[in-house]
């Protein structure tokens, strides 16, 4: 399977969930899905295949010309997106439960949600904010 159609499949991966937590946040299903993180375990096992292949690439994590000469080869650019689409579902799914939890009204959560589906720590920080004002 090359790089883009895992690319696809991933990106299709985590839309349910985010899609149910956008919407369906106290359905059961949703509930379930949250809490099982199979979503984010899946990924996981695509992220390490992806990481595994790059072996001996070029570059490496100690600056950013490192990171750059990395993200030149499609396996790893993959792998990078792929731990994006898995800690912005965790985080996302975070916010819910916790959300829940403190009794936060959804409508709320939702601009977190978006914002953590599209730029986590963005979200991240909203809620962050917002669940200051609940406490």
């Amino acid at each position: 399977m090359t790089p883009s159609i895992v690319f696809s499949i991933c990106n299709n991966l985590v839309l349910p969930q985010w899609l149910l937590m956008l919407v369906a946040p106290k359905w059961k299903w949703t509930h379930k899905l949250v809490d099982s993180k199979i979503i984010p375990l899946l990924l996981s096992v695509v992220y390490i295949v992806y990481l595994l292949q790059a072996k001996g690439a070029e570059g490496g994590f100690g600056s950013l010309e490192g990171v750059m000469k990395l993200f030149t080869v499609d396996v790893l650019v993959l792998a990078g997106w792929v731990h994006y689409l898995a800690f912005d579902l965790l985080i996302g799914s975070w916010v819910l439960k916790r959300s829940q939890e403190l009794g936060i009204a959804h409508w709320w959560v939702i601009p977190c949600l978006i914002l953590c589906f599209m730029a986590g720590p963005a979200g991240f920080l909203l809620y962050w904010i917002i669940s200051r004002f609940y406490k």
